[in-house]
């Protein structure tokens, strides 16, 4: 499908913004002013911040992982159990009861077991009908 037969609100580009618009001059002046000494004081305090994680992580102590057996778990060899058999493949399972005629396809995939000859006609005449 195209992505341009999609409404916008299904997009995952987010929206954008158009031109703000103000009452009067005041305001949009306040606005301004205030924008300022925001990006001011955010630069101000990502300048602190970024020192303070930079010295924090330079505090703190390297990673150290030393690799030990848990207590418990310090048996160094388990024996083999020798039974004295081999592992031969199963013999495969095949019905061989008397009760299931068949099996049948009702609808698309689905199959269902056959019991007796009415079931399957009337199986047949419902995948028909």
């Amino acid at each position: 499908m195209s992505m341009h037969l999609h409404h916008p609100s299904l997009s995952l580009a987010g929206k954008k913004r158009g031109k703000i618009k103000f009452r009067n001059a005041e305001e949009a002046q306040r606005a301004r002013e205030l924008d300022a000494s925001w990006k001011e004081m955010q630069k101000k305090w990502a300048l602190d911040a970024d020192e303070k994680r930079r010295q924090r992580a330079l505090a703190a102590e390297p990673l150290s992982y030393k690799l030990s057996i848990p207590s418990g778990r310090d048996t160094r060899h388990i024996p083999s159990r020798n039974t004295g058999g081999n592992a031969t493949l199963a013999a495969p399972k095949v019905y061989t009861g008397t009760k299931v005629k068949g099996i049948a396809t009702m609808h698309k995939s689905n199959a269902v077991p056959v019991f007796s000859d009415e079931e399957a006609v009337e199986i047949s005449r419902m995948r028909r009908g």
